[in-house]
């Protein structure tokens, strides 16, 4: 009896402080998301994000085939719903992925590439709890097409090529000031505005 009393105090002992640890680590700096997170974080992560998606879900596989038309319209909904995160190469380059904490994914990399179809689909359509990734799905037909496009799209963008990833600059969402710089821009390429220089000089 006196020996399994031993134990179970080591073993209570050993839990409360990987509990000490685990939250020394996880907030070293305070809450502040501008910490770095580490290796060990970022592994622990990818193992519990897996952990917590349920095997029926692990095992769907995308019902569309990446067509052309798939990969436009994934790619539309990208640049519309993902690109402020991640990027329209995936990177996670941006402003707020580079802030996020975790930090916004390189969905380019294996980590990535490597779930399957039905991961990818279980994460777009219910987002990550405590990280910025929203959930999307709405349970319609519609939202879950849409979800399995981006599915299709997100294989893709190892491969994307700078045609369309200028393409999607065009349909990302852009405020009054962008739209109307844009518009000149645009306007200026056709020949029927003035240089930026001469609009300058016309001030």
């Amino acid at each position: 009896m006196k020996t399994l009393c031993i134990v179970l105090a080591l073993s209570l002992a050993v839990v409360l402080g990987a509990l000490v640890a685990g939250a020394a680590l996880l907030f070293r700096g305070g809450i502040s998301a501008r910490v770095e997170p580490t290796n060990v974080e970022a592994g622990m992560a990818r193992r519990l994000l897996r952990l917590g998606i349920p095997d029926s879900s692990r095992q769907l596989r995308n019902p569309v085939a990446p067509s052309k038309d798939v990969l436009a319209a994934g790619r539309a909904h990208f640049a519309d719903h993902c690109a402020i995160c991640h990027g329209n190469d995936g990177a996670g380059r941006t402003e707020m992925g580079r802030n996020l904490y975790p930090r916004a994914p390189d969905l380019r990399l294996p980590q990535t590439q490597e779930l399957t179809d039905g991961e990818l689909f279980y994460i777009i359509e219910n987002g990550v709890r405590l990280t910025g990734m929203p959930g999307w799905g709405e349970g319609s037909e519609e939202s879950g097409r849409a979800s399995w496009h981006l599915v299709a799209f997100i294989r893709h963008l190892p491969l994307l090529t700078s045609v369309e990833k200028m393409e999607m600059e065009h349909l990302n969402p852009k405020g009054p000031d962008e739209w109307r710089e844009m518009q000149k821009d645009e306007a200026f390429l056709k020949g029927s505005a003035p240089s930026p220089d001469t609009r300058h000089e016309n001030h």
